[in-house]
C-alpha cells in the first residue's frame, strides 16, 4: 500500500482560469495539490505555453501561501517548459533568466520542485545538444 499519495493536476488544463480559480477547481474537486504554470505574461508559440498562474514577476508570496492553506491545496511544483537550449542563444537566455526567477519563487513559496524541459536543439545531433546541456544546465542547477 502506498501511504502519502497525492491526487493533482497541472494547471495548464485550466489556461483561462486565474490562480485563484485553479486552486478553488482543485478544492472542489477534491484534489491534494497542483502544478502551476509560470510562463511569462504574453502570447503564447504554442499550446500549453504561455499560461501564468503565478506570475513570478509580480506575486505575493504570503497571499498564495496563505489562499492555497485555507482550501488545504498544497502547491506540488512551479512549471515551466520552454526550451534552453534554443538555436537562438537570445531566446535561450531568455528562458534561463525566467527560469532563474521561477527557482526563486518556488523558494520563498517553500515549494520543493521547479519541473521544466531540458531542452534541444533540433538542427544539431544528439551528442551536440549533450555538448550544451553541459554548458547551460551545470549554472542553473547550482543556482537552485
Amino acid at each position: 500500500m502506498v501511504k502519502n499519495m497525492k491526487l493533482g493536476f497541472v494547471s495548464a488544463i485550466l489556461a483561462d482560469k486565474i490562480f485563484e480559480e485553479v486552486i478553488d477547481f482543485a478544492a472542489d474537486k477534491h484534489f491534494s495539490c497542483v502544478e502551476l504554470m509560470c510562463w511569462p505574461k504574453g502570447k503564447a508559440e504554442r499550446r500549453y505555453a504561455g499560461i501564468t498562474h503565478v506570475d513570478v514577476e509580480n506575486y505575493d508570496a504570503a497571499y498564495i501561501k496563505e489562499y492555497t492553506q485555507t482550501r488545504g491545496i498544497e502547491i506540488s511544483a512551479l512549471g515551466y517548459y520552454p526550451n534552453p537550449l534554443d538555436g537562438d542563444l537570445t531566446k535561450r537566455q531568455y528562458y534561463v533568466d525566467h527560469l532563474k526567477k521561477i527557482i526563486v519563487a518556488a523558494s520563498k513559496l517553500n515549494i520543493p520542485l521547479v519541473n521544466t524541459f531540458i531542452g534541444r536543439n533540433h538542427t544539431t545531433s544528439v551528442e551536440e545538444n549533450f555538448v550544451e546541456f553541459q554548458k547551460t544546465w551545470p549554472p542553473i542547477i547550482a543556482f537552485a
